[in-house]
């Protein structure tokens, strides 16, 4: 597998399960604090489930395509409980050097 290949997967499932925590977040707020629909929470809950499997098994592949070590593959793990912090890890990762950057694209 190439580790920027497996690296733009992960930043993307990273993205995208922020983007999910947002909308349950949103859907819960409609439910709980306005009360005026379960529609939001119905959709969004299983979205937000699936995005959540699909970050932890991309992260476990990034951890051995990227060789990370136990610290930063806990934290990959760990960063899918919290909303948002999937995106503070893609950063973290890039600024370390865990997550390769993107290969810039071609000027003609």
């Amino acid at each position: 597998m190439n580790a920027r290949a497996v690296a733009l997967v992960f930043r993307a499932v990273a993205l995208a399960e922020a983007c999910s925590w947002v909308a349950l977040l949103f859907g819960m707020f409609v439910k709980w604090v306005l009360g005026t629909s379960e529609r939001g929470v119905q959709i969004f809950g299983p979205v937000h489930g699936g995005v959540f499997v699909a970050y932890v098994l991309v992260a476990l592949v990034a951890a051995r395509v990227l060789r990370w070590d136990a610290r930063a593959t806990l934290l990959a793990l760990a960063a899918s409980i919290p909303p948002l912090v999937t995106l503070w890890f893609d950063r973290w990762a890039t600024r370390t050097g865990r997550l390769p950057l993107p290969e810039p694209a071609p000027t003609s």
